[in-house]
């Protein structure tokens, strides 16, 4: 009897298993600080009367509500025959800060943090206006004081369709415009990764569009169903889009010399020829794109990232070396750590408690046959070391959790620091606290050994 064969399979099969293999090391609370779930900010004067007040048209009947705090908001997670109330409530007296989806780090414990597309889609978020704010997190006392925020505005007509503002002189962009989730500094510039298109947003540091970069990347183009180019289907037919919508650019990375943004999809991309989305040997993964700064245009080269289960999505990317960086990874349907009660339709505890919510180290420059990155080691963002007992919110003990649905941020501090943000989703999320809505909380980790790890 040959053994040869079998011989080589099952070493394949070990060399398969040590590439995938990752190690999880232990990350420590350095600092915890949170802006209040329900703080606002006034509309620029020449906004219009209608973003006075936001949130009129978050409601199951998509009509417009007027009357401030009159619809009261479930959570995204949960029985959807038994909902879940998450203690918020819509419509808002001014623009809500709501979640943050990137984050920058200033130094001096200062950052720009984004505020994402507003309520959750095009068609709730209409008067709900895009925003980047510079805040300070003042660790001893666990607040975030917020110094200023920029409007994003189009005044110069960069943006080659039609805007909610379209007939303005300012032409502030809205949540119907953009779903930005991203943001890098690139010299003077913000270059922010959005998801309906999606595109790459160019700004001033005032907020004035620049340019606004398509997705083509050897000779491929990526879009989405909200795209501007894709209208609702009178008939059924084959779908004309390949990203899936709110799959775009949730995560997007910067070089350390500046000179390229690394964009990467959130979800995976769909496979017309499989008829399904992408995956390998039965596990879904994304890819990360490459654009150079000074053409604006796209290289040739991905990277795959593979996914440790369905149902997992990139929340975002950063570099931390040449070819190193971190990737938060989670899923999308669980939020909350106590009290839980999983499998149990009730509303009174966490029926789907937080399981996967991870940042990994990757190496770009370490790529398998198949183009996919190394995974090289990661932190558990619900088992972090408390030993001074740090944390501003929630459970004080030696263990400390992020339980939000979406750990959506991060930046590098300094050598041995990260700052986590979540996207609070407001008023859609409550895993911090039963009942009510989650704050935006900026969390200091020190992830010495996730950085060095090798």
């Amino acid at each position: 009897m040959n053994l040869r064969p079998l011989t080589l399979a099952i070493t394949l099969s070990l060399a398969t298993s040590a590439a995938l293999a990752q190690t999880e090391v232990g990350a420590t609370l350095a600092g915890h600080a949170y802006l209040a779930a329900d703080t606002t900010v006034a509309a620029p004067r020449d906004a219009g009367p209608l973003f006075a007040t936001s949130g009129k048209f978050a409601n199951g009947k998509r009509q417009r509500v007027t009357e401030l705090g009159s619809v009261p908001a479930n959570t995204f997670v949960g029985d959807p025959k038994q909902p879940r109330a998450s203690g918020g409530l819509l419509p808002v007296k001014g623009q809500s800060v709501q979640g943050f989806s990137g984050i920058v780090s200033l130094g001096q414990d200062e950052f720009l943090t984004l505020t994402d597309n507003g309520f959750g889609n095009k068609i709730n978020s209409m008067d709900a206006l895009l925003m980047v704010h510079h805040v300070k997190a003042d660790w001893a006392s666990g607040k975030v004081k917020r110094l200023k925020t920029t409007f994003l505005h189009d005044p110069e007509h960069k943006v080659p369709f039609f805007i909610q503002n379209e007939n303005s002189r300012q032409r502030y962009l809205t949540g119907s415009d953009f779903d930005i989730e991203s943001i890098q500094r690139v010299g003077k510039e913000w270059w922010i990764g959005e998801e309906f298109g999606p595109y790459v947003l160019r700004t001033d540091e005032q907020g004035k569009v620049l340019g606004v970069i398509e997705t083509a990347v050897g000779g491929k183009t990526f879009q989405g169903p909200d795209h501007y180019l894709h209208a609702r289907p009178a008939t059924p037919a084959p779908l004309p889009f390949n990203v899936r919508r709110s799959g775009g650019f949730e995560p997007m990375a910067r070089s350390q010399d500046g000179s390229k943004v690394y964009p990467m999809f959130e979800w995976p991309l769909w496979d017309t020829q499989t008829n399904g989305y992408e995956s390998h040997q039965g596990k879904p993964y994304t890819r990360i794109l490459e654009l150079d700064v000074a053409s604006q245009r796209y290289s040739d080269k991905q990277w795959k990232y593979r996914f440790e289960q369905a149902g997992n999505v990139a929340a975002d990317f950063q570099l931390i070396g040449a070819s190193t960086g971190l990737v938060i990874e989670r899923d999308d349907a669980s939020e909350g750590v106590s009290p839980a009660c999983p499998g149990q339709p009730r509303t009174d505890c966490f029926t789907h408690p937080a399981q996967f919510k991870r940042i990994y180290k990757i190496d770009l420059a370490q790529t398998d046959a198949d183009g996919f990155v190394k995974k090289i080691a990661y932190i558990d963002l619900t088992r972090i070391a408390n030993p001074k007992g740090l944390a501003r919110l929630g459970d004080n003990g030696t263990s400390f959790a992020l339980p939000h649905l979406g750990p959506e941020g991060l930046t590098l501090v300094d050598g041995e620091h990260i700052a986590v943000v979540n996207d609070n989703n407001f008023p859609y999320s409550s895993g911090r606290t039963l009942g009510q809505p989650d704050h935006n909380e900026i969390t200091l980790l020190n992830v010495k050994a996730l950085i060095e790890a090798q």
